[in-house]
């Protein structure tokens, strides 16, 4: 459960993002991805990921929503609503302009609602993954607390990736007080290098391997199975129950 969106990456090798002039539109979005990767490490099997959430019903929205399909997500329970903000790209193809939403404001119509969150849906989870992105505004952030509610009361694991996007938040103090006023219903948590500083308020970075495991540590809480630091190229480290 959480955002999928529409990823500008530039095609020119060597180019900065001020330099580049052409663009490729790629889907993404980290909860939108983990149900990819899910369905396709399950062969695309029927059922075994689905993705709860919104796209906007414009070209955008149909691109995400597609890939979704392809890699053999349920996307039903994301419903398309009308266009966000717009913007006029063009296609060469049929030379005419379109209007799509390529930084969309917040706005309360395109975010889940506690009341049209799919809940039977999501009863039935094995493992219930999200991010805190969902968490920044209501009435997402209701629906999201809801479904992780209901989602452990069948039995689910619930898997977190806070995925900090700092420019989304009012402040990082609020940022860090809410990923963490959910850490300790996780079962599973990822976060990456960058993350574990920010969240144990190391400013200085963690230059050593015992920096790294004891603020590793300080991030353990009595509910987590497994914790995983991504480190880019490096690997992961990962800290489990034994």
């Amino acid at each position: 459960m959480g955002e999928a969106i529409v990823d500008m990456v530039a095609t020119e090798a060597g180019a900065t993002l001020a330099e580049a002039e052409v663009f490729a539109a790629r889907p993404g979005g980290a909860p939108a991805n983990v149900a990819a990767a899910a369905a396709r490490l399950a062969g695309g099997g029927a059922g075994a990921a689905a993705f709860v959430g919104k796209v906007g019903d414009d070209a955008f929205g149909r691109m995400v929503a597609g890939a979704l399909r392809r890699c053999g997500v349920d996307a039903r329970a994301s419903p398309p609503t009308p266009p966000r903000a717009p913007a006029s790209p063009s296609s060469p193809a049929s030379r005419r302009r379109a209007r799509l939403p390529l930084l969309p404001p917040p706005q309360r119509r395109h975010a889940p609602h506690p009341r049209r969150t799919p809940l039977p849906l999501i009863s039935m989870a094995t493992i219930f993954h999200f991010g805190s992105i969902s968490l920044i505004a209501e009435p997402c952030r209701s629906a999201q607390l809801r479904a992780m509610a209901v989602a452990a009361e069948g039995g689910a694991l619930l898997s977190y990736d806070p995925n900090l996007r700092l420019q989304l938040w009012a402040s990082p103090e609020e940022a860090r007080r809410t990923i963490m006023s959910v850490w300790g219903l996780a079962d599973i948590a990822k976060v990456s290098k960058s993350e574990l500083e920010f969240l144990t308020e190391r400013r200085d970075g963690l230059p050593a391997d015992d920096d790294f495991d004891a603020a590793a540590m300080e991030l353990w809480s009595s509910n987590l199975k497994l914790l995983i630091v991504t480190l880019g190229s490096k690997g992961c480290r990962y800290y489990a129950k034994v």
